[in-house]
């Protein structure tokens, strides 16, 4: 299974816009440029400025207002749905996110029981390649999310019951399509024991430990 690529130029600008509008404290409505001044900030391509615009207004983060008073402005707020320490702007209605989460990780120790069961050494491999991504991208949670999404993906793709897997995963992938990570404060700690939480759960799987497993999975489960 092939890791999470690294991020394209667009990507690094809509990091950067991201960010401006935390460390600014922008609210909804306020203006936070033209497409000139990200070009001057950034110094990147027209182009590449472009895609990015675009892939922040998919996002909801931006809207774009054309004429003299013009240019890229705070997006009106979309509700926001807890996960854990994680907050996620969600696109859409947050009690379906909230519901998703919520079977998702009920399915979670049955999904563990049944990879230490079926694991193989290929599996292995490649769950430990993921625990290493995350460990190397604690600074950045957007990343550490994705590869923690992508972690759990991997060990569901192991489970023989073709119907869990296929619940399990389409309920990641309705969640990450409808919400996006919200930009909050670094928190080392946290990200810290979430790896070593996750790290124990890979480690029970390998071992072929299905009472460990499961409860590692009961462990990992967010409170609240």
């Amino acid at each position: 299974m092939a890791l999470p690529a690294p991020r394209s130029r667009a990507e690094e600008v809509v990091v950067y816009v991201e960010g401006a509008i935390d460390q600014r404290g922008l609210q909804p409505g306020d203006h936070i440029g033209t497409r000139g001044d990200l070009r001057g900030e950034t110094g990147v391509a027209r182009a590449t400025v472009n895609e990015a615009i675009r892939l922040l207004q998919e996002r909801r983060r931006i809207v774009v207002r054309p004429g003299p008073g013009g240019g890229l402005f705070v997006a009106p707020t979309d509700p926001v749905v807890r996960l854990g320490r994680t907050l996620l702007t969600v696109l859409g209605e947050p009690s379906a996110v909230a519901g998703a989460i919520e079977v998702r990780e009920q399915l979670e120790p049955l999904i563990a029981a049944h990879a230490a069961q079926h694991r193989t050494a290929k599996d292995g491999r490649e769950l430990k390649a993921l625990i290493a991504e995350m460990e190397r991208n604690l600074d950045d949670i957007a990343q550490f999310l994705s590869l923690n999404w992508a972690l759990h993906a991997r060990i569901a793709a192991i489970s023989p019951n073709s119907v869990l897997r296929s619940t399990y995963i389409g309920l990641y992938e309705f969640v990450n399509e409808v919400s996006v990570v919200k930009p909050q404060p670094r928190d080392i700690a946290y990200l810290e024991q979430r790896l070593r939480v996750h790290s124990d759960l890979v480690a029970a799987i390998l071992a072929g430990d299905v009472a460990a497993a499961q409860r590692a999975a009961e462990t990992h489960r967010h409170p609240g």
